[in-house]
């Protein structure tokens, strides 16, 4: 396996996002990557870095996911929001279209309303270098397993799959996963999307709902109870051409990782079905049980056995780094992933 990062995801690490109404010190900082890398570097990976600006075919890739005016919005809305008077150093949204939204705004306040859809995604005044080496490290991970030369990790930061075709939220900006999927799809006909964070991969569906080309699978929390709230049912199964090509699993709030493990067997038995060609899993380690974002009670071992199960199936893959926040288990979590896909991968 080969492991690609960019130092230059470092320019966006916000300070604080809003819970129930408080700000709260963001989780989503760049002692997030500190603690990976080291972990990787003590497990003995060595990890590949660049300079996070990306192939000449990036902008043209990200428009397959995201919208021009997405796009456009997060590479100019922090000048625009400085020079409105008194405007904050971060660009935060404090007014959000509801019911039928009748046109595209012009206004800077405006469109930070429409794009930014919760408040856990402030964006400072390099916030979009970082956002933008994040989408780069997956694309080169991509472009690895693309060019058939093994199995990669991307560790990405800030993380990308609550990001839909024009929004941003739960700390995502750009879809790295989605990103990954986009490039594979460049050689084979289906990709496949195991999705394993903590939380339900909304973004990701949204990108990809109506198509049959990507199969896309997540077990998370329940979020009848739990973010993203308004996805996540094991209802939602695609549309069009993309009927029956997504599958979500939920599980009960405090469910350990023999419920995860059958969940994860609900995905798998899907996705066979599908047959791919090639797989990228959206990489949570914010399941275990002492993530600051706590929902499920995944034990450090657990991550293992995941890891080992992936490792199995016959296909190219992408590891894409989602949720995981920092505490003293994090790297841990991400070595015995990694242990685990490592140790059981035949090729």
């Amino acid at each position: 396996m080969h492991f690609f990062y960019s130092s230059g995801q470092k320019a966006h690490s916000p300070k604080t996002f809003l819970v129930r109404g408080e700000p709260t010190p963001s989780p989503e900082h760049t002692g997030r990557a500190d603690r990976l890398l080291a972990a990787l570097e003590a497990s003995g990976h060595e990890v590949s870095g660049h300079d996070g600006v990306g192939s000449d075919h990036l902008d043209q890739r990200l428009q397959t996911i995201h919208t021009a005016r997405y796009l456009d919005f997060l590479r100019t809305i922090h000048k625009r929001w400085q020079a409105l008077p008194g405007a904050s150093e971060v660009v935060i949204p404090n007014v959000h279209p509801t019911g039928e939204r009748q046109r595209y705004p012009s206004h800077p306040v405006a469109q930070a309303g429409w794009h930014l859809h919760d408040m856990a995604c402030p964006i400072g005044p390099t916030s979009y270098q970082g956002i933008r080496a994040s989408a780069a490290t997956a694309e080169c991970a991509a472009d690895f397993v693309k060019a058939g030369q093994g199995d990669a990790y991307a560790l990405c930061r800030p993380p990308g799959h609550h990001a839909g075709p024009e929004s941003a939220g739960g700390f995502c900006f750009i879809n790295n996963t989605a990103l990954a999927a986009s490039v594979l799809r460049e050689r084979v006909d289906r990709v496949a999307i195991l999705d394993v964070d903590l939380h339900h991969g909304n973004g990701t569906q949204d990108i990809f709902y109506s198509r049959g080309d990507v199969w896309t699978g997540s077990v998370h929390a329940d979020t009848e109870v739990f973010y993203p709230f308004f996805w996540g049912s094991s209802g939602e199964q695609g549309t069009g051409e993309g009927l029956g090509c997504n599958l979500n699993v939920p599980l009960p709030l405090g469910s350990d990782g023999t419920a995860f493990m059958l969940g994860l067997e609900t995905l798998i038995s899907g996705l066979r079905m599908f047959q791919p060609e090639a797989i990228v899993v959206a990489l949570g380690l914010d399941a275990h049980k002492d993530d600051p974002l706590a929902g499920l009670a995944l034990e450090i071992s657990d991550f293992f056995d995941i890891g080992a199960r992936l490792a199995a199936l016959p296909h190219p893959c992408i590891l894409v780094q989602e949720g995981g926040y920092p505490t003293d288990t994090l790297g841990t979590n991400l070595a015995a992933f990694i242990d685990g896909f490592t140790q059981h991968r035949q090729h």
